[in-house]
């Protein structure tokens, strides 16, 4: 490997504490890990959670956040054949999942698991090839695993099916990717958002959008899909005692993949399970989706990064900021931080 000037990182030293600068002591890269010069880095929820509380028992403080990196690369691992030194890529960084601080994407330099990564075409930006891959990952985790809703999975030429999927929550970053794959998987999907947004989420593919705040979103939801055979449905955000009112009404499978754990009681007709938005990266999901799928879908521009790209700020210095601008509130865009290149 060679010398890497300048490698920092944002610790989050302890929860309820402000990220904190500090130099990296430049750690091994595995044989099945790449190492990624970032240019952009995005923002998710689990970040800002993450700073407020240690709400995952198995992690150790100090550590370095993120999970959303788009740069070149600028090393790779022993096993490495598909990545070389200079490649544009986008990947999923993990460190928050397997407690390795240089697999975090607040730094200048992010270690990412081969299989976690895409190459990127020349046309799509750094900024926007960061919004997608902790969406992508726990939109496809939802979809496709078995103890999911285990659906067919996508192609750039995918054969149509006779069932539709339910996606509340839809201008989120889950939301959004969930869109976009299950249509490539071959689905009608119906969408639950802010009308605001609809435009965008048709353009992704929905063949409908309804206002989540409509009092009636349930009953008009439930007409919309008389007539179609649910393949389940995904709940990215929102409320979610209204989508299993829907699931409840609605013909064929009655299945909820959830990005957040619930206490609600269910009606005994309907299950829910609960996304772990990493856990591809241990089964044939993450090869499916980061080697196989979405190089070719981000070549043929058949698969775009969403929802839009906002910029806040330049450097690591930026990134507190950009945590609190996430835990105000955003509706249909993903904050993002750019770093040198």
């Amino acid at each position: 490997m060679s010398d890497l000037e300048g490698w920092q990182a944002a610790w989050q030293k302890a929860p309820g504490q402000p990220l904190t600068i500090e130099s990296v002591v430049r750690p091994q890269l595995a044989d099945n890990e790449i190492l990624v010069r970032n240019a952009a880095v995005a923002i998710n929820p689990l970040d800002w959670l993450l700073q407020d509380a240690a709400i995952l028992p198995w992690l150790d403080y100090p550590t370095v956040n993120g999970s959303d990196v788009a740069g070149e690369v600028v090393a790779v691992g022993s096993k490495i054949m598909r990545f070389r030194p200079g490649d544009r890529v986008l990947g999923q960084a993990v460190s928050t999942t397997i407690n390795k601080p240089s697999q975090g994407a607040f730094q200048t330099y992010t270690a990412v698991f081969e299989h976690m990564a895409s190459p990127i075409p020349d046309a799509l930006s750094f900024v926007d090839a960061s919004v997608l891959p902790l969406g992508l990952g726990t939109a496809a985790c939802g979809l496709y695993q078995k103890e999911h809703l285990g659906l067919v999975h996508p192609s750039t030429a995918p054969l149509r099916t006779d069932e539709t999927v339910l996606v509340w929550g839809a201008a989120s970053s889950v939301g959004c990717n969930a869109i976009q794959l299950a249509v490539a998987s071959g689905y009608e999907c119906v969408a639950v958002a802010s009308p605001h947004h609809t435009r965008m989420l048709k353009e992704l593919g929905a063949i409908a959008v309804f206002d989540y705040r409509d009092p009636a979103v349930v009953d008009t939801v439930s007409q919309a899909l008389q007539g179609k055979l649910l393949a389940g449905a995904l709940h990215a955000t929102g409320n979610l005692a209204d989508c299993v009112a829907v699931i409840s009404r609605s013909e064929g499978r009655r299945l909820v993949a959830m990005t957040l754990p619930t206490n609600e009681a269910l009606p005994e007709s309907v299950v829910a399970t609960h996304i772990n938005g990493t856990s591809l990266k241990d089964d044939e999901i993450g090869d499916m989706i980061y080697c196989g799928f979405l190089p070719e879908a981000l070549a043929n521009q058949s698969y775009c990064p969403a929802p839009l790209a906002r910029v806040v700020g330049h450097g690591l210095d930026a990134l507190q900021g950009a945590l609190e601008t996430l835990k105000a509130g955003v509706s249909g865009e993903k904050i993002v931080v750019t770093l040198a290149l």
